[in-house]
């Protein structure tokens, strides 16, 4: 059984890697939030338009839990959207 919290809340990327050499396309490698610092080993992008605002989402894992984060590609500004962690029956 999985355990999803919401937290909606800024946080920051301070490493970031890059995938698929023809488009050079960057996920995030690293974030800091609640002064602690999580590195991501693998994840999906998806790619989100609301009229004529892109939103990216991101849903990395540190291979305990799995991350929703949201970059608004307008603002630059990365949100943590969830944490989705699995739970012991």
């Amino acid at each position: 059984m999985e355990s999803r919290i919401a937290v909606n809340k800024e946080v920051t990327i301070t490493a970031w890697e890059f995938r698929n050499k023809k488009r050079l396309q960057s996920y995030p490698k690293r974030m800091e939030y609640n002064n602690k610092e999580y590195n991501f080993g693998d994840g999906l992008r998806y790619l989100i338009q609301k009229g004529q605002r892109a939103i990216q989402l991101f849903d990395m894992t540190d291979g305990s839990a799995r991350y929703r984060l949201k970059l608004d590609s307008e603002e630059q500004v990365w949100t943590l959207v969830s944490i989705t962690s699995a739970r012991a029956v």
